[in-house]
Formats: C-alpha cells, structure tokens, sequence
C-alpha cells in the first residue's frame, strides 16, 4: 500500500496531516527559520543550509532570506539560481528549475492544490502537480506559478502575473492569467 508520501508525490489525492509528512514539513520549517535567521555575510553558512535542504542544487546558488518552503527535498535547481527576497515554494510535487532562472522578489512556485469538489476538500485530501522551468528563465516580481505549469526556456514572465497553464520557449508572457505577449529574439 503506497505511502502519504507516496501518493502525494503521484499527483493522487493524499492527506497532508499524515505524521511522515509532518515531519517532514517540521524538518524543512527548522531550515528555512535557521537560514532567514542568517547574516548577509554568513554566505557559506546558507550555501551549507540550502544544500542540506533542497534535493538538488547547482554549485551557484542564491536565495535572498527569508525563503519559504514545504519540505525543500521535491526543489531542484540548476547552476546559476537567483531568488530574491520573500520567495516560496510549494513542494509537494517535485519543482523542477533549470541553470540560470532568476526569480524577483516576492515569486511564488506552487505545486500544491486542492480538490475543487468542497465535500472532497472539507476530508482534509491534498494533491499536487509538478512544476518545470526551463533554463535561462526570468519571472518577474510577485510572479505565482500555479500547479502542473512548464515554463519553457529563454523565457521572461513579466512581474505581477499569474502563470495557470504552460507557456512555451522565447517568449514574453504576462497578464492574469498570464498569456504571451510577443516572441523574443534569443542569443
């Protein structure tokens, strides 16, 4: 019989209040408090913290404090991460993120959903969708990527937009909901 965590991970219906996940979030709760709590020059000391809690990182990686997470091991992030202040990340399916995404302050990454069907939702049940942003992506500040959404590469979403389905490669996309505006000419 598959885990809490392992339907959660399926993208099934799971229950979040399961002790497994609860620890789990706790763990990754102490991380996030002990890394917002770091000094601007205590940058070894959040590079040690980001790696014992994200599940993979490249070897350049910045987040500015404070930084929020669900459990920190679904995020993956390519060499050449940048996230500015007030970040969050709803991992409770993976968050995948390639080299060279940089994120304004206030983005928001959300694999977390819920049931739309209230008598399903009021039980306690969760689901999730992954996420994936490709390489060389920028998302502007406030930026909310919604569950199940892919952002390909080359890509800039304009700050304040609402990302709810997947938006291809080279473009400028904005809005709420975010659509593409234009292409972009990529070198």
């Amino acid at each position: 019989m598959p885990s809490e965590r392992d339907k959660m991970l399926a993208g099934e219906l799971y229950l979040a209040a399961d002790p497994e996940l609860v620890g789990l979030r706790r763990a990754a709760r102490r991380l996030t408090r002990r890394y917002n709590e770091t000094g601007e020059d205590e940058t070894d000391v959040r590079l040690d913290i980001l790696r014992t809690l994200l599940g993979r990182s490249g070897p350049r990686l910045e987040i500015e404090p404070p930084f929020r997470c669900d459990y920190g091991a679904h995020i993956e992030v390519g060499d050449g991460f940048y996230m500015n202040f007030d970040g969050v990340i709803l991992d409770c399916a993976p968050v995948t993120i390639g080299d060279d995404v940089l994120c304004g302050p206030g983005v928001h990454i959300y694999a977390a959903t819920h049931p739309l069907q209230p008598d399903v939702r009021i039980t306690g049940l969760e689901s999730a969708r992954p996420v994936t942003i490709g390489n060389r992506v920028w998302l502007g500040g406030g930026v909310i990527v919604c569950p199940g959404v892919t952002i390909g590469d080359g890509t800039t979403i304009a700050a304040g937009s609402v990302v709810t389905r997947d938006i291809p490669a080279g473009v400028l996309a904005g809005g709420n909901p975010c659509r593409v505006i234009r292409s972009l000419e990529l070198r």
